[in-house]
């Protein structure tokens, strides 16, 4: 299913599926639940759209992944049950392996301040654009879409 030729880049998927593998070798549960959890994710999201999915497309699968895990932990840990907020916090950890660097503050700071000065915003009202340009900036990296939203408002306010 994931064959490749010889001396072409090994896939996202690929890499997924050969450390789950080896997760299995070292009979490392956690680390294999959670590879196997990401592999049927992307299985589902693959029939879906009915074809092989890119790395770019893997990616933003991934980044939905840890989102749900962090607004779960979150939710654990406000009632009281630290033990399942742990269990999400490790998922995050074995998923955010296989995404690319995360985007400092100064550089989404730098991105909002340069989004605002392209659309020329000064409102509120503006925050969709600004908030489109901002992400589009930042395409490539790794971004917590809340802590970039957080910014904008505080900008534009």
């Amino acid at each position: 299913m994931f064959n490749q030729p010889k001396g072409a880049q090994m896939s996202l998927q690929q890499k997924i599926v050969d450390d789950m593998k080896s997760a299995m070798k070292q009979k490392d549960a956690a680390r294999l639940s959670a590879l196997r959890m990401v592999k049927a994710t992307l299985m589902n999201k693959q029939i879906e759209s009915g074809g092989e999915l890119s790395d770019e497309e893997t990616i933003k699968v991934l980044n939905t992944l840890v989102k749900q895990r962090r607004d779960s932990a979150e939710q654990y840990e406000a009632a009281g049950r630290t033990e399942l907020a742990e269990k999400e916090n490790a998922e995050i950890l074995v998923i955010e392996e296989y995404l690319p660097a995360s985007a400092s503050e100064s550089e989404i700071e730098e991105a909002v301040s340069k989004a605002i000065e392209e659309t020329g915003a000064g409102s509120m009202r503006d925050m969709g654009a600004v908030m489109k340009a901002s992400l589009e900036r930042l395409s490539g990296k790794t971004v917590d879409g809340k802590a970039v939203s957080e910014l904008v408002k505080k900008k534009l306010s």
